[in-house]
């Protein structure tokens, strides 16, 4: 009975925590006229994604973006940028080595610029693939295609709410010489925000048993709202789930995918719509879908004008109520980007 029962748990359980891979490409002569990502063939995506296990389902475009809704999560697809984020036991990592040559053979750039992989502890670990369970096993994965790659922790391992990050390091490791002559010129920011324990009413929307279709899910959570003037593409799974995303005409995102199920519930937004401050944004997230525990990242370049240890920094409390409390921050300076890190839970009833 007891092997049975677990046989059952692990066959219904769905891990929601995404793995987040975000490459951006250059030149090593500095000459990108003819140079887009956009250019590699939509059969050779479906064949890397493949690879990853999972697959396109909806598209929505721009002269700016490409945006994919996949059977788990999402990838979008600029000039310079790539970005794949993968939830269950997906293995995005796997897409490296084919996606650096469609890069060369289609797109036209021959060095990597810069990498995040990054993603929140999972629940399951046990249930993921080589080298997930780990991430040990993950840096040791990417660093057999990246020279001068680091891996960093935040937050206490042995909690719910640590978070892991892979990126580029600065030359000599030093850490002061946060810019170099590579640097990218244009202004670039993400805000993360992810959210566990959630309102099972809010969660609820999400489930076919109360919504019809994505676009019914979209309205009645007021996920249009969060950042309004959006092209939405969205989809509602069965029995339940939610993906959706957003492109602006001027080529920004937000994404959101959500596993409602109360045993595990699990929702994640992220956008780069550039913000002096995060804070509404992150207001109308929280108020949205009224998570117990949220993890909030925030990387900026220095020509953004979002100063990510500034919004951290004054956002102790979070929620139309408050009811949220910072139990940690942190910040530190990487390669091309300042990162700021925050941990926020219930107050104590």
């Amino acid at each position: 009975m007891m092997a049975e029962t677990e046989m059952n748990m692990n066959s219904q359980f769905f891990e929601g925590v995404e793995k987040l891979l975000e490459i951006w490409f250059t030149r090593a002569d500095g000459n990108l006229k003819q140079c887009d990502l956009r250019k590699i063939p939509r059969q050779q995506w479906e064949n890397m994604l493949k690879i990853v296990h999972c697959e396109i389902i909806s598209f929505v475009s721009n002269d700016r973006v490409d945006a994919y809704v996949l059977s788990e999560s999402s990838m979008f697809v600029s000039r310079r940028r790539f970005i794949l984020k993968t939830c269950g036991t997906t293995t995005p990592l796997q897409c490296l080595e084919p996606l650096l040559l469609l890069v060369k053979q289609y797109a036209g750039f021959n060095e990597v610029e810069d990498v995040f992989y990054s993603r929140k502890n999972f629940k399951r670990p046990d249930l993921q693939k080589h080298p997930y369970s780990s991430f040990e096993q993950e840096v040791s994965f990417l660093d057999n295609f990246f020279d001068d790659g680091e891996g960093y922790i935040m937050g206490d391992t042995t909690s719910n709410d640590c978070w892991y990050l892979y990126t580029l390091t600065p030359p000599n490791n030093k850490i002061s010489c946060r810019l170099t002559n590579n640097a990218p010129s244009d202004p670039d920011q993400t805000l993360e925000v992810l959210m566990t324990d959630l309102d099972p009413k809010v969660m609820n929307i999400f489930t076919r048993h109360e919504s019809s279709s994505a676009a019914e899910a979209t309205k009645n959570s007021g996920i249009a709202k969060i950042i309004p003037n959006m092209v939405i593409d969205d989809y509602l799974f069965e029995p339940c789930g939610y993906s959706m995303n957003g492109i602006s005409k001027n080529g920004y995102y937000m994404t959101i995918h959500i596993t409602p199920e109360p045993e595990y519930s699990y929702v994640s937004f992220e956008t780069n719509v550039p913000q002096a401050s995060y804070k509404d944004i992150i207001s109308r997230v929280i108020d949205t879908f009224k998570p117990g525990n949220v993890v909030v990242t925030i990387f900026a370049n220095k020509a953004s004008q979002t100063q990510p240890a500034g919004d951290t920094r004054d956002l102790v409390k979070l929620g139309s109520g408050g009811h949220l409390l910072r139990q940690e921050v942190k910040c530190c300076q990487l390669k091309n980007y300042d990162l700021s890190f925050a941990v926020y839970t219930k107050f104590p009833s």
